[in-house]
């Protein structure tokens, strides 16, 4: 009730990768049909793709464009034998670039207190929102951090305000998940409030980093397309899915507000203009067939140029979003282009491959040598002070390790002699004085030697004879009568029965 108060509802993006357009589409739906909510939401959280979604939404950036350059991104992805894992599919300076010309100069201004970015800390792991900046380069340092992938976008993470940061979905993928007063949008289906929706049979889910996802065979192809993009037309789709998802919650709640974002110049009857004309009822219909009308125009108009994707993406999409859609999936009609699709051609592109990627790995490695001199005295400070501290966590591991073992063996040794062997007064041959014996290996080391045994038999029957011999005659018993000995030789009892004549 009290974040009400303050300003009503947030909204929580998830981070997806590519998937991205996922949120570009609910973003654009939530814009055109429910401003108001964008406008008083209390906070809008976003980690990854969908922080930069959450950016563009309310840093007065076009999400049109937004669109356009993910379709780009994913384009310049596709075209490499290895895809974003190429040399020479440089993301996060693509990314850079676009977030410069996307963003207005005044953005930190439009988000500080209304946009929180969720980071992971490469020191400890542990996630950090940022909602405050000073200027465009920590917006977009900040940004940059989020969607940074350990290894896919490079080895060295990049900074913001000094600081090591990665991408924030491994420590919080959907922030603020748990407050009942936020909207979460998520590409995968689940239970976010904006998601496709799966099969309701289906109770078997998975929370990955704050983030519910069925465990079903779409999410699994839908995380794979996260960091692998398919075909533009596919990209286009999962957009409008977005949009139709976004447009189906806002109705099943009542936060639906009809509205056309494009003016067109439609005609109108004349008693609608007349002055004085006080007929409700008339008003009422003709705004109603005026609607119709403005429908039904901006459909044809939007029928009239190609589309290659399905055409049910007309019902809903608006015509910025649909333009853009439209020029990044149409394919470059070139020869070359032509010709690459030939399979033939990328046979040989691929039997080539282990010839080629060697000169392309060494020429993009050299460019981003030369992009990188700038901030090498940083980066490699920071590269040994993460050395120093795996080489002392190791050496502080083995060191416990090591005192470990030498103490459960100084423990197991005295444990074994605090029992002194009993004196039997059995002089042995086989004795060794220079042994350790315990009592509890006692009848081990006596009575299990072979070479032993017969001796201590004898030795035995020796000191039984003279035991008897040494007693007083007025304590022998009579013939007729056996004399029962119990006679302790270890610590188990052996009885003896020896009958005197």
């Amino acid at each position: 009730m009290p974040e009400r108060r303050r300003g009503g509802r947030s909204v929580s993006f998830a981070g997806c990768g590519f998937l991205g357009v996922y949120h570009i589409g609910a973003a654009a739906c939530l814009q055109e049909r429910a401003p108001r909510l964008i406008r008083d939401a209390r906070r809008i959280y976003g980690a990854s793709a969908g922080a930069l979604t959450g950016a563009v939404l309310v840093g007065g950036g076009s999400l049109a464009e937004a669109c356009a350059d993910v379709l780009g991104l994913a384009k310049e992805a596709r075209k490499r034998n290895l895809g974003p894992l190429h040399p020479s599919f440089n993301v996060m300076k693509i990314m850079r670039d676009g977030l410069y010309k996307n963003l207005p100069e005044n953005t930190h201004q439009l988000l500080s207190g209304k946009l929180c970015i969720s980071l992971t800390r490469v020191s400890d792991g542990k996630n950090v929102l940022v909602s405050n900046f000073n200027s465009k380069e920590e917006v977009v340092q900040a940004l940059l951090c989020s969607s940074f992938v350990p290894i896919y976008c490079g080895l060295i993470p990049p900074s913001f305000r000094g600081v090591r940061y990665v991408d924030g979905g491994i420590s919080d993928n959907l922030p603020q998940y748990d407050t009942k007063n936020t909207i979460t949008i998520s590409p995968f289906s689940g239970e976010c409030d904006i998601c496709p929706k799966g099969n309701s049979a289906n109770f078997h889910e998975m929370n990955l980093t704050n983030t519910s996802i069925q465990l079903t065979l779409g999410n699994m192809y839908r995380l794979t397309q996260a960091l692998f993009p398919p075909e533009p037309q596919v990209l286009g789709e999962i957009c409008e899915q977005g949009y139709s998802d976004a447009l189906r919650f806002l109705r099943e709640n009542g936060l639906l507000h009809d509205s056309i974002s494009v003016i067109l110049p439609l005609k109108k009857k004349d008693h609608a203009q007349t002055p004085g004309y006080t007929n409700k009822a008339e008003v009422a219909e003709n705004q109603g067939k005026e609607k119709m009308l403005k429908e039904e125009t901006l459909m044809d108009q939007l029928k009239l140029a190609s589309w290659p994707l399905d055409k049910t993406i007309f019902d809903n999409l608006p015509p910025r979003l649909r333009t853009a859609l439209q020029e990044a999936c149409e394919e470059k009609c070139g020869f070359y282009a032509q010709l690459s699709k030939f399979l033939p051609m990328r046979l040989m592109s691929y039997m080539m491959l282990p010839y080629t990627l060697p000169v392309e790995s060494a020429y993009f490695v050299a460019l981003r040598l030369v992009d990188w001199f700038p901030d090498i005295p940083s980066d490699v400070q920071w590269m040994q002070g993460q050395l120093r501290q795996i080489v002392g966590f190791v050496y502080s591991k083995a060191r416990k390790r090591l005192l470990n073992v030498q103490s459960n063996e100084s423990h197991m040794l005295i444990r074994r002699c605090q029992t002194a062997p009993l004196n039997m007064g059995l002089p042995s041959l086989c004795h060794h004085s220079k042994m350790p014996h315990s009592s509890a290996h006692l009848k081990e080391w006596f009575f299990d030697l072979p070479s032993c045994e017969e001796s201590a038999r004898k030795e035995v029957e020796v000191k039984t004879n003279e035991s008897f011999a040494s007693i007083p005659p007025f304590f022998m018993i009579s013939e007729e009568s056996g004399v029962e000995v119990d006679f302790n030789s270890s610590s188990e009892q052996s009885f003896q029965t020896t009958l005197e004549d």
